[in-house]
């Protein structure tokens, strides 16, 4: 019996998957009893490194503009579903699971054609084309945020599926060793900041302009994102502010409890482990792939401040306001916590052994 979870693009998509799939381990799931399937991005490194077998395809997405490559599409579609297909059928697949993206629709039409049930799990507020597709053909979808996602059919509001070190996520317990781990002063005020697997420009430049302007600051933690790494860490060398350049972080956890404030985009997965980690934050949301709605999720409440992009010249000022309350700070921390749902892998992977065993 074979759980066939198809996964591609960013940590964004691949990292959550794993997620449900560390939960099928823990239900007594055979590791090689799990296949993954996708492209060739992060997924071809991720995947492997955590165990688990995979076999990447031909994949092809839409372009935004009117792109002769759009062209390509529907006959990408059919070659790879059909390939797809023979190889779920191979391994003994029972059950597939989409992780949205643009996997998603050859997954889907892919189970289709072997005969097998799809089941859906899309992580942003506003669902995608891929997704919108595939709900129509899942016998559930299960959604990592409310909004418009709500609206697709046979779908049920769990949360987005979070990897067991931030779903357990303990911040006093983490607190100390994570400082020790970045080098930064136990009591100083510590401004985390992450740009999502691919980094984030906008966020990287801003951080010059708030390490010579914001007060507040003891330290700051960036997460760059490999292409920006040596720019930022240059300009970092350069500052009097103590300022931690990686381009990854393994261990999210340590991250998330080393910081005091949290800036960054309003990626569905980011938004998630923000409510799990109760951090208070403020979010850059990157309008044109719908992460304002994901950013609502958390400034609806109170847990987040939410900036425009066009607005990231009062970072500093807002940073600033926000070290000096405490209170406010701490309220906010209340707020996101009180919309985490960290339990989704669990409920995801309860669903499907249950499909796989009908």
């Amino acid at each position: 019996m074979t759980y066939v979870i198809a996964a591609a693009g960013t940590g964004g998509h691949v990292n959550p998957a794993l997620a449900v799939a560390e939960a099928l381990t823990e239900r007594g799931v055979d590791r090689g009893d799990i296949l993954f399937i996708g492209g060739d991005r992060f997924e071809v490194e991720a995947v492997p490194r955590a165990g688990y077998s995979f076999v990447g395809f031909e994949l092809t997405r839409l372009r935004r503009s009117l792109a002769p490559e759009n062209l390509k599409i529907p006959a990408v579609l059919r070659r790879t579903s059909a390939t797809m297909a023979h190889e779920i059928r191979r391994a003994g697949g029972r059950v597939v699971l989409g992780m949205s993206g643009y996997v998603t629709v050859p997954a889907a039409m892919a189970a289709r054609r072997a005969g097998l049930p799809f089941v859906l799990q899309e992580q942003n507020a506003h669902p995608g084309i891929a997704a919108r597709f595939a709900a129509g053909r899942a016998v559930k979808t299960f959604l990592g945020l409310p909004g418009k996602a709500e609206d697709l059919p046979r779908s049920l509001l769990v949360g987005n599926p979070l990897r067991s070190h931030i779903a357990t996520f303990d911040r006093r317990a983490l607190r100390d060793p994570a400082r020790r781990n970045y080098g930064v002063d136990d009591s100083s005020p510590v401004l985390g900041v992450l740009g999502g697997s691919q980094g984030a420009r906008v966020l990287n430049e801003a951080v010059a302009r708030i390490s010579e302007s914001a007060d507040g600051i003891g330290s700051i933690i960036h997460l760059t994102g490999t292409a920006a790494f040596e720019q930022v860490a240059r300009r970092a060398a350069r500052s009097s502010l103590p300022w931690v350049c990686l381009p990854y972080e393994p261990r999210m956890e340590y991250f998330y409890a080393a910081a005091d404030l949290i800036l960054c985009r309003a990626g569905a997965m980011t938004v998630s482990e923000l409510a799990a980690t109760a951090s208070p934050s403020l979010l850059v949301p990157l309008a044109r792939v719908g992460q304002v709605w994901n950013a609502q999720a958390l400034g609806g409440v109170g847990g987040a401040e939410v900036v425009a992009e066009g607005d990231v010249g009062s970072l500093p000022e807002r940073i600033n306001a926000l070290f000096a309350d405490d209170r406010g700070r701490a309220a906010m921390s209340r707020a996101a916590r009180s919309t985490a749902r960290p339990n989704a892998a669990r409920t995801i992977a309860d669903y499907l052994i249950e499909v796989a065993n009908g």
